[in-house]
């Protein structure tokens, strides 16, 4: 009952800052402002935590002065923006496009990391998160686009300051992944689709090792290799589940 009016008091809330738009003085002022002006308001409501007043003079500062004396930290501050007013869409699309033209910037290490975080958020389902309703099925694309994110962090900047979060977060990525494969071999299963069933389990074992999905693919694929009368894979599986998992209970079947 908490979580439900927890859920509840986040919907008014979001309802109520969406509804807030910009009143004519703050119109007016934006048309005015000089670019030192707007963008003092702009870091004023970012820290009041008043992201969507943020963007609105961020947004004006990034289309009336491109070439203003903040271009590049006003699209920085962007990102950041959206990713705290859960836009991944405006997200993903800013920060492309500051990769595109700054791809020598000091701080690119950080964009990539933003690129990663705003894909992982685009990923979560707050309302199940807060209900505990195991959504692990859902399309992983923004799951995946993150993993790729963090890696490509890693992989080019791994000295950055944001690399150990990232490899944190590559790991609950797997872990994602994993279960999510895990739930399409399921339901292939439930499809009589034996051999569908085994290459997806497979699929676990050979790109999310050591996840814990790992036990109930090799479940799988000994039990599809018995229905598709493969002894010998079976015979193999069942080897490698004594190994590793040697109290796992379909060995005694």
């Amino acid at each position: 009952m908490y979580k439900f009016a927890q859920g509840a008091a986040l919907v008014i809330l979001s309802l109520a800052l969406t509804a807030c738009s910009s009143s004519p003085e703050e119109d007016e002022f934006t048309r005015n402002a000089s670019p030192d002006q707007l963008y003092t308001q702009a870091r004023t409501s970012m820290e009041l935590g008043n992201y969507s007043k943020a963007v609105r003079s961020l947004e004006a500062l990034d289309s009336r002065y491109p070439f203003g004396p903040h271009k590049t930290q006003v699209q920085l501050d962007l990102i950041y923006a959206y990713y705290k007013m859960d836009d991944a869409a405006s997200g993903v699309a800013n920060i492309d496009r500051f990769l595109r033209l700054n791809p020598t910037h000091p701080n690119i290490d950080y964009v990539h990391y933003m690129r990663g975080l705003t894909n992982m958020q685009a990923d979560n389902y707050l309302f199940h998160d807060l209900m505990d309703i195991d959504r692990t099925d859902r399309d992983p694309k923004n799951a995946q686009d993150a993993f790729k994110d963090f890696d490509r962090l890693i992989k080019s900047y791994p000295n950055s300051k944001y690399a150990a979060d990232a490899q944190h977060r590559m790991q609950f990525l797997k872990n994602r992944l994993a279960q999510y494969s895990i739930q399409v071999a399921e339901y292939y299963i439930k499809m009589n689709a034996w051999s569908a069933a085994a290459v997806r389990a497979q699929t676990v074992m050979e790109k999310f090792p050591g996840t814990p999905a790992t036990e109930r693919a090799l479940e799988i694929m000994s039990e599809a290799y018995g229905e598709l009368g493969q002894e010998k894979l079976q015979q193999h599986i069942k080897m490698v589940m004594k190994t590793n998992f040697p109290n796992n209970e379909t060995l005694t079947n």
